[in-house]
C-alpha cells in the first residue's frame, strides 16, 4: 500500500507481518544481496526493478554488512529454489531468518513507473492477519509514519566500537603505506577491502567518534562513508568535517559523505523526487570529460552551483567547485576542493556487484595522501584531479 492509495497485491515472501518505510526502486539487474545489505537501503521498502530475483542464492561472502537493512523487499519473480555453486541458503529463507517482510507476484514494473512519475513516498506491506483490513485502515496505517525527511539514521546502522581492517587480511604485502580514519556512518565491507588491496589500513570509527579520538590512530587521511537518512540531520557529523578541514587532513567522501561535504562547505541539500538507485548511472568526470558507468543510492542531493569554481560558502575552506554530475539530471554527483586537500562523490567506487569505472577514485584518495605527505600545506584536489590507477600496484583482484 502507497501513501497515495495505490495498491498492490501478491504473495508473501520472506517472513510474515507488516513492514512500513520508504517505498524506493532499485535498477541493478545483478547484485540483490549487496542491495539488502547495504545499510544506505535503512528504512526502505525495495523494489527490485529485474523481475527475476533469487536465483543464485545468497552466501556469507557478498554481504556488504552484518544483517539485512531493507525494511521490507518487493519483488516480481522470486526463485523457487537457488541454483549456483556458491550458494548457501535462500534469499527467502535469508529474509525470513532475519524477521524480513516481503511481498512477490506483483507488477514491479507498473510499481516503479508509479514511484518515477509521484516520487518515492512512505509505503507498507502487510502480511498474514493485516492483509485482511480494508484498504483505507492500510492507508491510514501507513499515513501514520514518519516520512524520510528530518530521518536521523547513521547512528542506527554505524557500528558502536571501532575497529581495523589490515592491508595484510587482504593480500598485501609489507607494511601499511597510510593510516585512513573511516566513520562509519553506513559503510559498506567492500571500502576498507579496496583500500586494503591498496596498501591502506582503515580504522573504523562509530558514527559519533570526535576528532581527538581519530587523532588517537594518526591518520594520514580520513574517510566518510556512505549510509541512510537526510543529511540535514547531520549536524555533528558537519562540525567534525570542518575541524579536518581546518587541520587540512586529507578528506575523502561518498554518497552520505559527499552530502557532508557538501554542507560542511556551507552549502546545502535537497530531496531528490525518486533518487538513483541502481548500478547503471552515467556520470561525467567534468575535468577530464571521461564518463563512468556508476552505482547509486541516494535520495537527497547537494545543491551546489554547476558553474564553477566558487568560493565555499562557509569561510575558510577557499574554493570549491562540482566535479561530477549525472547525465541523466544534472544531480551534482562530485565536489572538488581546490585550496584544500579534499574531494568527495555522490555515488559509490566500491560497487559489488559492479560497476568498476570508478575504483581509480581510491587511487586519487592516495594521491592525495602522498602529495599532503611530501608536501604539506601546499596541495589540494585539484592537484591529483587526473590521477589514475595506473600508479598503484593491487594483488588479485578480490571482490564479491
Amino acid at each position: 500500500m502507497l501513501e497515495d492509495g495505490r495498491c498492490f497485491r501478491g504473495r508473501s515472501y520472506g517472513a510474515t507481518g507488516t513492514a512500513f518505510g520508504e517505498a524506493v526502486f532499485a535498477t541493478g539487474m545483478t547484485g540483490y544481496q549487496e542491495t539488502i545489505t547495504d545499510p544506505s537501503y535503512a528504512r526502505q521498502l525495495v523494489v527490485q526493478t529485474a523481475p527475476h530475483i533469487g536465483n543464485t542464492g545468497v552466501n556469507a561472502d557478498d554481504a556488504e554488512s552484518r544483517r539485512i537493512w531493507v525494511a521490507g523487499y518487493i519483488v516480481r519473480d522470486a526463485a523457487r529454489r537457488p541454483s549456483n555453486w556458491r550458494s548457501e541458503q535462500s534469499l527467502d529463507d535469508q529474509l525470513r531468518s532475519q524477521g524480513v517482510v516481503g511481498i512477490e507476484g506483483v507488477d514491479t514494473r507498473a510499481i516503479t513507473r508509479h514511484l518515477r512519475e509521484r516520487g518515492a513516498m512512505r509505503a507498507g506491506i502487510f502480511s498474514g492477519a493485516d492483509a485482511v483490513l480494508a484498504e483505507s485502515e492500510l492507508r491510514n496505517r501507513v499515513l501514520a509514519q514518519d516520512p524520510m525527511e528530518g530521518a536521523r539514521l547513521a547512528e542506527e546502522v554505524s557500528v558502536t566500537e571501532q575497529y581495523t581492517v589490515d592491508p595484510s587480511d587482504h593480500g598485501w604485502e609489507g607494511e601499511p603505506l597510510f593510516t585512513v580514519a573511516a566513520l562509519d556512518l553506513g559503510i559498506k565491507a567492500m571500502t576498507p577491502r579496496h583500500f586494503a588491496q591498496r596498501g591502506v589500513r582503515t580504522v573504523v570509527f562509530p558514527a559519533a567518534a570526535t576528532l581527538e579520538e581519530i587523532r588517537a590512530v594518526e591518520p594520514d587521511g580520513v574517510f566518510l562513508s556512505n549510509g541512510p537518512g537526510d543529511p540535514s540531520t547531520a549536524d555533528t557529523q558537519v562540525a567534525l568535517l570542518r575541524e579536518v578541514l581546518s587541520a587540512r587532513i586529507p578528506f575523502f567522501g561518498i554518497c552520505f559523505g559527499n552530502q557532508i561535504l557538501g554542507r560542511a562547505l556551507g552549502f546545502g541539500t535537497y530531496k531528490l523526487r525518486y533518487g538513483h538507485r541502481g548500478i547503471n548511472q552515467p556520470v561525467m568526470d567534468r575535468r577530464t570529460r571521461k564518463v563512468e558507468i556508476t552505482s547509486h543510492n541516494h535520495g537527497f542531493a547537494v545543491d551546489a552551483p554547476l558553474d564553477g569554481p566558487v568560493d565555499a560558502p562557509h569561510g575558510g575552506f577557499g574554493r570549491v567547485e562540482v566535479s561530477h554530475v549525472c547525465l541523466n539530471d544534472d544531480v551534482v554527483e562530485g565536489l572538488a576542493c581546490l585550496d584544500m586537500p579534499a574531494f568527495s562523490v555522490q555515488y559509490h567506487p566500491e560497487a559489488a556487484a559492479g560497476p568498476h569505472d570508478s575504483a581509480y577514485l581510491f587511487d586519487r584518495f592516495i594521491d592525495l595522501m602522498t602529495a599532503e605527505k611530501n608536501f604539506p600545506g601546499g596541495t589540494d584536489a585539484s592537484t591529483v584531479s587526473l590521477a589514475t590507477t595506473s600508479t598503484h600496484q593491487l594483488p588479485a583482484q578480490e571482490d564479491n
